[in-house]
């Protein structure tokens, strides 16, 4: 794959190896060459999306209804928050950043640990291999699932099936929560798979590389049978439009934009700031 279809600073934004790697030593001083980028090049790079977070906390504060909700959550005082996701949480401008953003902004001295899981390119199966080491490390008071996104990529010319099926799909979701009660017994928050710009994923050069597909069919499949798991929900099908709304959605066809981004934050937080 050619250095102009994925660059360091796509990968700065997306990969945090040591989230996964991080009991090795060397990794995080390692990181940047591994990206291709010198030590301050990496950190800029960084500091590059933080600051997309901040803007994109300020104009989730500009909105009364979020900035109240930001207060409502803040106000039920200590809580470990734990969200599990793929690169759409693990991006460093996603919407757990932002919400983590907002809530410094707003509530200086809040006591609300975001413990973001987010790790790019996972299934719920590799999810599910460590989860019981994820809970017992960060003892969460509440779980935001934000996983299937990867599930339902298609790989392969006229890809036949989704990388990993509906039925296994929910039943690994069904597990995850099931294991939590048992472990750390969080509330519990389902955020579905998000719809995707389809013509933008088939022009993207790295998805046809990799022969790496999405529908929104698959997409809505999932995201009703999460909804039928029962529980609070945050529902990306509604929050970006099915296809996502072209603003909302970057040049892949898959990522959000930092709109996008914003836009599920607001959506999260209204459900975050009523559980009890």
């Amino acid at each position: 794959m050619s250095a102009t279809m994925l660059d360091g600073t796509r990968f700065v934004q997306y990969m945090h190896l040591e989230k996964s790697y991080g009991y090795l030593p060397g990794m995080r001083a390692a990181q940047a060459a591994i990206f291709g980028l010198s030590q301050q090049e990496y950190e800029a790079e960084r500091e590059r999306f933080a600051a997309a977070a901040r803007e994109g906390a300020t104009e989730l504060l500009a909105d009364p209804a979020s900035a109240a909700a930001i207060d409502r959550w803040a106000a039920g005082g200590e809580a470990t928050v734990l969200v599990a996701g793929d690169s759409l949480t693990d991006d460093l401008q996603s919407w757990a950043e932002i919400l983590r953003a907002a809530l410094d902004l707003r509530r200086p001295g809040h006591g609300v640990r975001l413990a973001n899981g987010g790790l790019s390119a996972h299934t719920t199966a590799m999810i599910l291999r460590s989860w019981p080491a994820t809970l017992t490390a960060v003892k969460p008071d509440v779980v935001v699932c934000a996983l299937g996104g990867n599930d339902v990529a298609r790989v392969g010319p006229a890809a036949r099936k989704t990388q990993v099926s509906l039925a296994e799909s929910l039943a690994n979701l069904a597990e995850l929560r099931r294991i939590a009660r048992v472990l750390a017994s969080p509330r519990w928050i389902w955020v579905t798979p998000a719809p995707v710009d389809e013509a933008r994923v088939s022009a993207f050069p790295p998805f046809r590389f990799g022969h790496s597909s999405w529908a929104n069919a698959d997409v809505r499949a999932l995201a009703d049978g999460i909804r039928d798991l029962g529980g609070p929900l945050v529902d990306l099908t509604a929050v970006l439009g099915t296809p996502a709304a072209p603003d909302l959605v970057g040049d892949d066809g898959v990522h959000p934009t930092l709109a996008g981004q914003v836009a599920i934050a607001r959506a999260a937080l209204a459900v975050l700031a009523t559980q009890p």
